[in-house]
């Protein structure tokens, strides 16, 4: 993309809503930080607009990202995704949404839950965050890492300043600013 995201989302069809009401504030729920790391990997290889596309669908296929419930599909609920058309059919990554999901679990008892997880180990450079999630989750390359944290409020970068969102992000809050990093510092 020539333009940034942030010249190009606003009246875009697929992105707007994306761009002006969610990427980059601060996410706090279970289900929505779920959402957002099952939405990253799978887009890995693949454009965010194919992704946003089928969103409804993936939110459908997997239970409103319920982690318990996902948490619990078996091989019967793996041969549904795998033949599910309206989302992304990769056994690898469907195959880490439950995974991933068991391990969201496994955070609630060891960390307090996903949220609680991140906030105890904000602030770090990427290059740490991406070794934690790579030993805490599966299928958590730098690029998805870096995605979920700019789309979740723990990575600056997300708008640009001259963005209209940017005010409205930085009324929310975002963790990032706590660590007073300015918002075009990427690792």
């Amino acid at each position: 993309m020539s333009q940034s995201y942030c010249e190009a989302a606003p009246g875009d069809p697929v992105h707007a809503s994306y761009h002006d009401t969610e990427y980059g504030f601060p996410a706090v729920e279970e289900s929505v930080l779920f959402e957002r790391l099952v939405l990253e990997i799978n887009q890995a290889g693949l454009s965010w607009a194919t992704i946003l596309r089928k969103r409804d669908n993936f939110r459908a296929a997997y239970a409103n990202f319920d982690v318990d419930t996902v948490a619990a599909f078996g091989a019967v609920d793996q041969a549904r995704l795998l033949s599910d058309k309206g989302i992304i059919r990769n056994r690898k990554k469907i195959e880490a949404a439950i995974e991933n999901a068991r391990r969201v679990i496994g955070l609630r008892e060891s960390a307090g839950g996903f949220h609680a997880w991140l906030e105890a180990h904000h602030p770090r450079p990427h290059e740490d965050w991406t070794k934690l999630f790579r030993q805490t989750f599966v299928f958590t390359g730098p690029l998805v890492v870096e995605e979920f944290l700019l789309s979740t409020g723990y990575l600056p970068g997300a708008h640009t300043a001259r963005c209209p969102v940017f005010a409205r992000i930085m009324g929310s809050n975002p963790p990032w600013l706590e660590t007073g990093l300015n918002h075009e510092e990427r690792d």
